[in-house]
């Protein structure tokens, strides 16, 4: 039997990661139809798209293949972007996980740098690692991505190299074209420590900012 991937719900502080489906689509067609300057390289439906973009994650689900999540923002109840289990491995036994790719991310604007992003990662790596009991987790972007391949960096993932003609391009005007992909990964031996240093930023990000006492002028 070979492993096919599954979507459980996993729920933090900030973010719940449900397994995609047509009722998440109004909340995506808002996401996606927000500022979309940061969606170069990356495939992110407009909003009168969405409906065909679930259809697709969920026929690459059907294939084993693929889990495809919403990231719903537990502050507002509503889907702000997407993410997925991708690219299953099985090489020492085929009923076990060996390692596996996340990818097939984006979020709402208003969303990127709230601390959703660090908490979706660091809730798929501690199911991938803890409960599928993976060595390795990859994650990979448009080489040309600097964006991207920032926030990757900051999650703890180690660059390993690019890749030429790797993967499919998702960049306006290329379409039927490869890519360059810049790739990294996460151990098993590195995931405690990328572990507490995701954990640090959730917690930061829930935490607001202390209210600055107003300023007070001395009478004279």
């Amino acid at each position: 039997m070979t492993f096919a991937l599954k979507a459980p719900v996993l729920e933090g502080t900030l973010v719940r990661l449900e397994p995609l489906a047509h009722r998440h689509a109004a909340d995506l067609a808002a996401a996606a139809g927000e500022d979309r300057g940061t969606y170069a390289f990356t495939w992110v439906p407009g909003a009168d798209e969405v409906g065909a973009y679930i259809d697709a994650q969920l026929a690459r689900a059907a294939t084993g293949r693929l889990a495809p999540y919403a990231q719903v923002s537990l502050a507002t109840g509503r889907a702000v972007g997407a993410t997925a289990y991708w690219e299953p491995r099985s090489w020492l036994t085929d009923d076990a996980l060996d390692a596996v790719e996340v990818g097939f991310t984006w979020l709402a604007r208003s969303t990127q740098g709230t601390g959703v992003n660090a908490e979706a990662k660091l809730l798929l790596f501690r199911h991938a690692f803890e409960v599928w009991g993976v060595s390795r987790v990859d994650l990979k972007t448009d080489a040309r991505n600097e964006r991207s391949r920032a926030a990757i960096e900051k999650t703890g993932a180690r660059f390993e190299g690019v890749l030429r003609n790797w993967s499919r391009s998702w960049a306006p005007g290329e379409e039927g074209r490869l890519r360059d992909s810049a790739i990294y990964s996460i151990t098993s031996a590195e995931w405690p420590g990328c572990e507490e240093r995701l954990a640090r930023r959730v917690r930061s990000a829930a935490v607001p900012p202390a209210a600055v006492p107003p300023v007070v002028t001395p009478r004279r």
